[in-house]
C-alpha cells in the first residue's frame, strides 16, 4: 500500500500498516547492461553497497529518541558508530533475550494483539552520507534493504520516503525524487516492536536493528523489474519446455531475446519478442535436458536481453535454470517422476558472534556440511533466508522448504496447551493483508530457484481462514510446488492449507498408526529428533520407515545449529552463552542448543548418526563380499570409489580400492578379494564409498558412505596354563589386603569395602577407589522426560552404598576379593564387586547386580574410579570414533582411534553426561610417555567406557563449563549398559524401551584392568 501522509508512530501499532512507498516484490535476479558482465556474473556495477560503518543513535523507546535525526540540518557528528549488517543487542546496546514460544513482553505488560508497548520498544536511529556513484549518470536509484528487524522508516535529504515491517524480505524504495548532487544523508530509524512483532514469536534470540545487506541499486532505461521462470518435462521427464514471464519497467523496450545455454555453455534453446509492452511471456522448446536434483543439480543459463528503441543492448539478466518436476502423483511427492523422501534439517541463520547477521563463509560451510552429512533437504525455519542461500542450493543441490515469516505460537499455546482464544491470526480478517504481504515477499523474491520444492505458511500459528488463503495464493501463483503448514494438525477444519501431512515430533506408533489407516496425503515430519543436548537416540526408527510405506518422505530434524551467543566469563575467558546469561527475562534458557553442530560450526557427535542413516547407499558386507544398495534416484555409483580394508583386533591387514557401477533404484553384490585370515581374533572388513573427484562441497576421498561386517576366527582350544610367579604373595593384614608381584601392588580395604591401590612399576593408579555407579549426569532429554525426579533414588544410592559383605579367595597364583553392598534404593537390591588379581599383575573385575521389582528407571550400571589427571591419552578398540549409545551406535563403526579426556566433555551447552563408547574391547589411559592402564573385556560381551576429567556428578551440579572444578584426575567410568539418550522430543518423550535397563533383572559385567608400560 502507499501512504502519502507524513510518517506516524501509530503505524507500529496499526494491523493495516506493514508497507508505506515501498517497491513492489519482485525476483531476486542480477541484471548488467553487456552480455560481457552477465556472463562473468561479478559485482553489478549497477549495484552499490552501504554496509559498514553508519552513525547511530540507541533509545529504550520512542519518547527517548532523538525525533528530528533525519533533518538535513541536525548533526550526528557526536553519536556512536554501528556496523551494518548486524544486530543493535550484539554491538552494545540493549540487551539479547531468547524465548520459545511466549512472547519476550509476557510477564512485563499485559499487551494484546496488534498493542505494543510505549515503555519497551528500543528505537534503533541509523544515518549514512553516501554519494551515488557517478559513472552511473541520471538512471533511477533505488534503495534496497534485505533484512531489517522489524519496522522502520526510511527518510532522505530530510524528506520522508517510506516505511516497512517483515523483517526476513526486502524492502526496496525509489530514492530517485529525494536525490541532491554530492553528499547525501539517509536517515533510517528501526523499531524492535511493532504489529509484525506478533507474527514473529519464531523460538530464536530476540534482536532488532538492520541485520542484512544494504544496497544502493540503479537502472537501466529499460529495465527487467521481474522474472518469473517455469519449467515443464514431458511425460518421460526427458524433454524440457521453458516459459519466461518478464515484467518490463522505463522507457519502451523494442525486443526482448532469449538465450538457453547448458554447462557446457551450448545453446539449446532461442527465442525473441518484438515490440514487447511492459508484459510478455515467451515459451521455448528445450529439446532433451539434463534434469536438476540434489543427486545432480544440472543448470543451464538463461540470457534475457534487453533492447531499448533504438536497437541497442541495454540490459542482460543471466538467470540459473533448472528443469525439474515436483507433482503429486498417487498420494505421493515424486520429482522428476520418482519418489522423493526428505532427509532434512530444520536450519536458522546464526552465527555465535553475528546472530542471525551471517556471513557468506556461513552460508559456504553449512551447505557443505548439509551435502557431506548425506542431508538432502532443509527448511527455511522459520522464514526467509538471505538470498544467496538459494543460489547455494540450487547449485550444490538440496531440496528447500521454503517458509514464509510467520509465527504466533504463543498466541495459541501457553505452557504445552492449546488454547487459541485469542490466537492471530486465525479467521481475522483484519489480519489478512499484512499476513499476505509476507508470503507475497516470499515467493515473488524466491520463485525462480529450482531448489525450492515446496511453499511453506510459516510455523506454529494454529490454523484459520487467514492462513487457508495463504495457501490457495501458492497454488494459484505457483502451481509447479505444492504447499506446506503444520499447524492443521490442531485444528482439522482447515486441513485444506496443506497438501501434505506434517506433524511434529511424532513418535513412530503415531506415524504408523496414521500411514496404516488409508491416509489422503502424504506424511512428512517438518520437525523431529529434537537434538537438544545429548540426542538423537533412535533415529533410525524413523528412518527405517522410508522403505516401509511408500506415503512416508521423510523429515526435518530439529535442528541444524546451536543458537548461542558467545560471551565473557567474569575472568575474561570466551564461553557460548543462552538463554539468560544476559539477564533477559523471561527466558527459555538453553532450550537453543538443539544443533546437530555447534555454535562455533564443527560438527557435535550427533552428526555421526545423522551421517549414517541419511546414506542413500547402503553398504552390507560379509566376509567375501559387499551388497551395493543404491538408494539415489538419479545418479549411478560412478562418481565413487569402493574402498575395502580388512582388520583384526583394529589393525589393518589388507586394504583395495576399486570402481563399482551399480544405477540408481538397484543392488549388486560385489565380490572381495580378500586374503585368507587363519589367526585366532576378531576381524572386521569395513567398506566405504568415497568420492572419486573434487565436489563443490568435499574433497577427492571423502567417505559419503559405509558398511561394516564383524567376525571371529576362534582359536583352537587349549588347557588354560596360569602365569606363575615365585614371587606372587598375598598379604592379609587387619585392615588391608595387599596383593604383590614382581613389579605389582594391589591393596584392597576391608574398612573402606573396595580397591584401595593399583601400582605398578611405583606408579600410583588409584586417585580414588572404584565405586558401583548408577547415576549419569543428566541430558536435556532425561530433565525433560522427568528422570531427575523419577530416578533420583538411583542419585543417591551411588553415593550412599553399604558394604555388608567382604571375601577373600586365594587359589594358585591368584587371589580373588570380593565387596557386597547393599543400596538406599531397596532392601532387596544389592550388587557385589570381584577383584581378581592374577600373578601377572592383571585384575579382573566382575560386577554383578541383583534386581529387584518395583524400582525406578536405571540410568546406568557401572563402576567408576579415578587416576591420576596426567593419565589422559587415550587408546581405544571400540565403537567410534565419536561417542555413541545404545539408541545412537549405527552411525560408530568398530576400530582403533584415539582421543583425550577432555575431548570427552562434549560442548553441549549445559554439561551433561557425553563421551560414551559402546563396544569397547580394549582402552588405554595412559601418560605422555605411554604409561599407565590398558582395559580390556572379552570380544563377545564388551563394554561400555567414559573417560573424562569430570564424575557424573561434578557434570551434574554445573549449568555452564566454566563451572566445572579445575582437572585433578581422570575419572574412569566402565558400564555394562547404559541406558539410550532418546531424542523424539525433549519435554517428555522417554528413551524407547528397548534401550532401557530393566533394573529388576539381575545384571552383569567383567573387564580386566592391566598394566600398559
Amino acid at each position: 500500500m502507499t501512504h502519502q501522509q507524513k510518517p506516524s508512530l501509530a503505524w507500529l501499532s496499526d494491523v493495516n500498516v506493514f508497507s508505506v512507498n515501498r517497491v513492489p516484490a519482485h525476483s531476486d535476479h542480477y541484471y548488467y547492461e553487456t552480455m560481457e558482465e552477465a556472463k562473468q556474473r561479478s559485482e553489478m556495477p549497477l549495484r552499490h553497497s552501504l554496509n559498514g560503518s553508519w552513525k547511530f543513535s540507541y533509545a529504550l523507546n520512542p519518547a527517548q529518541r532523538q525525533a528530528d535525526f533525519y533533518k538535513t540540518e541536525v548533526s550526528v557528528r557526536g553519536w556512536d558508530h554501528i556496523e551494518v549488517p548486524g544486530h543493535i543487542q550484539l554491538q552494545g546496546y540493549g540487551k539479547p533475550q531468547y524465548v520459545n514460544t511466549m512472547y519476550p513482553w509476557d510477564g512485563h505488560e499485559h499487551l494484546r494483539p496488534p498493542m505494543i508497548s510505549e515503555e519497551h520498544n528500543p528505537v534503533g536511529s541509523y544515518v549514512k552520507y553516501f554519494e551515488v556513484p557517478k559513472e552511473w549518470g541520471k538512471r533511477p536509484v533505488f534503495i534496497s534493504f534485505q533484512g531489517v528487524e522489524s519496522a522502520f522508516y526510511v527518510w532522505l535529504n530530510g524528506e520522508f520516503v517510506g516505511y516497512s515491517e517483515d523483517s526476513f524480505t526486502p524492502s526496496e524504495f525509489d530514492l530517485t525524487p529525494y536525490l541532491t548532487d554530492g553528499e547525501n544523508k539517509l536517515a533510517v530509524e528501526v523499531y524492535q516492536r511493532s504489529t509484525g512483532s506478533w507474527l514473529e514469536d519464531q523460538d530464536f534470540w530476540r534482536f532488532s536493528g538492520i541485520f542484512r545487506d544494504v544496497y544502493l541499486y540503479a537502472v537501466p532505461e529499460v529495465h527487467v523489474q521481474d522474472l518469473f521462470v517455469h519449467t515443464d518435462l514431458d511425460e518421460r521427464y526427458e524433454q524440457g519446455t521453458l516459459t519466461v514471464d518478464v515484467q518490463l519497467s522505463g522507457a519502451p523496450a523494442s525486443k526482448v531475446a532469449v538465450e538457453l545455454k547448458n554447462e557446457a555453455g551450448q545453446v539449446t534453446a532461442l527465442g525473441d519478442v518484438s515490440s514487447p509492452g511492459q508484459s510478455l511471456s515467451l515459451t521455448l522448446n528445450a529439446g532433451v535436458v539434463e534434469l536438476w536434483s540434489a543427486e545432480a543439480p544440472n543448470l543451464y543459463t538463461m540470457y534475457v536481453s534487453i533492447y531499448d528503441a533504438a536497437g541497442e543492448l541495454v540490459e542482460v539478466v543471466p538467470q540459473r535454470v533448472g528443469f525439474r518436476k515436483f507433482e503429486m502423483k498417487d498420494k505421493v511427492m515424486h520429482l522428476n517422476g520418482k519418489r522423493i523422501v526428505f532427509k532434512g534439517v530444520n536450519r536458522h541463520e546464526f552465527n555465535p558472534h553475528r546472530g542471525r547477521s551471517i556471513t557468506k563463509e556461513d552460508m559456504l560451510w553449512d551447505i557443505k556440511t548439509l551435502k557431506q552429512g548425506n542431508m538432502n533437504a532443509v527448511r527455511t525455519s522459520h522464514y526467509p533466508n538471505a538470498s544467496l542461500w538459494y543460489e547455494l542450493c540450487d547449485e550444490y543441490g538440496v531440496y528447500v522448504i521454503d517458509e514464509m515469516n510467520l509465527e504466533t505460537h504463543g498466541s495459541w499455546q501457553k505452557m504445552g496447551a492449546v488454547e487459541p482464544s485469542w490466537n492471530v491470526p486465525g479467521n481475522l480478517p483484519e489480519w489478512q493483508d499484512i499476513v499476505m504481504d509476507r508470503a507475497i515477499s516470499m515467493v515473488e523474491r524466491d520463485k525462480n530457484h529450482p531448489s525450492i520444492l515446496i511453499w511453506s505458511c510459516g510455523n506454529e500459528s494454529y490454523a484459520g481462514e487467514v492462513i487457508v488463503n495463504v495457501s490457495n495464493y501458492f497454488r494459484d501463483r505457483d502451481p509447479s510446488r505444492l504447499v506446506h503448514y503444520e499447524g492443521v494438525f490442531h485444528n482439522r477444519d482447515y486441513d485444506a492449507a496443506s497438501d501434505m501431512e506434517s506433524r511434529m515430533y511424532a513418535k513412530v506408533a503415531d506415524i504408523e498408526e496414521y500411514l496404516n489407516a488409508d491416509p489422503q496425503k502424504p506424511y512428512i515430519s517438518c520437525e523431529y529428533m529434537h537434538a537438544m543436548g545429548n540426542s538423537v537416540g533412535g533415529i533410525v526408527k524413523y528412518t527405517e520407515l522410508e522403505e516401509k510405506y511408500p506415503m512416508y518422505q521423510g523429515g526435518f530434524i530439529w535442528d541444524y545449529m546451536d543458537q548461542v551467543i558467545v560471551k565473557k566469563d567474569r575472568y575474561g575467558k570466551e564461553f557460548m552463552a543462552y538463554g539468560g546469561d544476559f539477564d533477559d527475562r523471561s527466558t527459555d534458557y538453553n532450550f537453543s542448543g538443539n544443533g546437530i553442530v555447534y555454535a562455533d560450526r564443527r560438527w557435535s557427535p550427533k552428526m555421526q548418526e545423522v551421517k549414517f542413516v541419511y546414506q542413500n547407499v547402503k553398504l552390507l558386507p560379509d566376509a567375501k563380499g559387499v551388497t551395493v544398495k543404491n538408494e539415489n534416484l538419479f545418479v549411478n555409483t560412478d562418481q565413487f570409489d569402493l574402498v575395502c580394508s580388512l582388520k583384526r583386533e583394529g589393525v589393518e591387514l589388507f586394504r583395495s580400492e576399486e570402481s563399482v557401477s551399480v544405477a540408481s533404484g538397484e543392488e549388486q553384490y560385489v565380490s572381495l578379494d580378500l586374503p585368507e585370515h587363519t589367526e585366532a581374533g576378531e576381524y572386521t572388513v569395513d567398506v566405504s564409498l568415497v568420492l572419486r573427484e573434487e565436489e563443490l562441497w568435499a574433497e577427492a576421498g571423502f567417505e559419503v558412505a559405509f558398511g561394516q561386517h564383524i567376525f571371529q576366527v576362534e582359536a583352537a582350544e587349549a588347557a588354560p596354563s596360569p602365569a606363575a610367579c615365585s614371587e606372587f604373595r598375598v598379604v592379609e593384614g587387619d585392615v588391608n589386603i595387599g596383593v604383590h608381584g614382581r613389579s605389582f601392588s594391589i591393596m584392597f580395604s576391608k574398612q573402606a569395602g573396595t580397591l584401595i591401590s593399583v601400582n605398578y612399576g611405583g606408579r600410583e593408579m588409584i586417585s580414588a577407589p572404584p565405586a558401583p555407579l548408577f547415576w549419569r549426569a543428566m541430558t536435556d532429554n532425561d530433565k525433560g522426560a522427568g528422570l531427575h525426579f523419577e530416578s533420583s533414588a538411583w542419585y543417591a544410592a551411588s553415593l550412599s552404598r553399604r558394604c555388608v559383605k567382604w571375601e577373600l579367595s586365594e587359589e594358585a597364583n591368584q587371589a580373588t576379593v570380593a565387596y557386597t553392598y547393599r543400596l538406599s534404593v531397596s532392601d532387596e537390591v544389592s550388587v557385589k564387586v570381584a577383584y581378581t588379581v592374577f600373578a601377572d599383575g592383571s585384575i579382573k573385575v566382575k560386577s554383578d547386580y541383583k534386581g529387584a521389582a518395583g524400582l525406578p528407571k536405571f540410568p546406568i550400571f557401572a563402576l567408576s574410579f579415578k587416576v591420576p589427571a596426567d593419565y589422559a591419552n587415550l587408546d581405544y578398540y571400540a565403537q567410534g570414533p565419536e561417542e555413541n549409545y545404545i539408541d545412537r551406535a549405527y552411525g560408530a563403526r568398530l576400530g582403533r582411534f584415539q582421543n583425550r579426556a577432555e575431548d570427552n566433555v562434549t560442548a553441549y551447552l549445559v554439561p551433561q553426561e557425553s563421551g560414551n563408547r559402546t563396544g569397547v574391547r580394549r582402552v588405554a589411559i595412559t601418560n605422555e610417555l605411554g604409561q599407565g592402564i590398558e582395559i580390556t573385556a572379552p570380544n563377545t560381551q564388551p563394554v561400555e567406557a567414559n573417560i573424562s576429567p569430570f564424575t557424573a556428578f561434578e557434570l551434574e551440579h554445573a549449568t555452564h563449563h566454566y563451572e566445572l572444578p579445575n582437572v585433578h584426575h581422570t575419572v574412569v567410568t566402565i558400564a555394562g549398559r547404559q541406558m539410550g539418550v532418546g531424542g523424539d522430543d525433549s519435554w517428555g518423550a522417554p528413551v524407547l524401551d528397548e534401550y532401557l535397563i530393566d533394573p529388576a533383572k539381575d545384571l552383569s559385567f567383567e573387564f580386566t584392568i592391566r598394566s600398559k608400560a
